[in-house]
């Protein structure tokens, strides 16, 4: 194992409770914003998914001297020329909620017949430590549906359709969506890594 304690470079609690069930049979202590005093804000500013997510996992690294993991999601939607991307979080505005992101995308794909609703979503985790900066991305493909689905999840899951199982992410039981989503894919990827001798 490459190191036995990690913070979670993030202020969002979805993202901390996702990533903590991911990473729980590790054996590594997970610590957070509520395990730390002066947990800051973290901007991001990067135009790229790997930009964030680092800008991410370097901060906190540099300031508790623990290793950090950063990640950055983004939903590319073909018909969008790849939006929202890198603004997924405030594709609606700066304060915008997860309804209004979803409302706007609904909208902007209004009518559109299902073959070109389609989208991938992507995450990517990095790892800051003393070895380093690293990174790990995790995809999937889907479909952006025609209305809000599923009490489930949070962002764009009520819209992002997932054909294999011919549900949306709300859809699904968290252990449903963690088995096969982006974020999943990329902490296989993270842990596979983080066990390796």
């Amino acid at each position: 194992m490459k190191f036995d304690k990690l913070i979670l470079a993030t202020n969002n609690k979805h993202k901390i409770a996702e990533m903590t069930a991911m990473l729980k049979d590790t054996g590594v202590t997970i610590l957070n914003r509520d395990n730390l005093e002066d947990f800051p804000d973290i901007e991001e500013t990067g135009t790229t998914l790997e930009e964030n997510a680092l800008l991410k996992s370097r901060l906190i690294f540099s300031q508790y001297h623990i290793p950090a993991v950063g990640d950055d999601t983004g939903l590319e939607v073909e018909f969008l020329n790849g939006a929202p991307g890198v603004y997924s979080a405030r594709y609606a505005g700066p304060h915008s909620s997860f309804e209004d992101n979803n409302r706007r995308l609904l909208k902007e794909l209004s009518g559109l017949p299902f073959d070109k609703r389609m989208a991938r979503f992507a995450t990517v985790i990095a790892v800051s430590c003393a070895e380093g900066d690293f990174c790990h991305r995790g995809e999937v493909n889907g479909v952006i549906s025609e209305s809000m689905q599923g009490v489930n999840g949070f962002g764009y899951d009520p819209v992002f359709f997932y054909p294999p199982a011919q549900k949306t992410y709300a859809q699904m039981t968290p252990d449903e969506k963690n088995q096969i989503s982006h974020r999943g894919r990329a902490l296989a990827k993270f842990k596979e890594w983080l066990l390796a001798p």
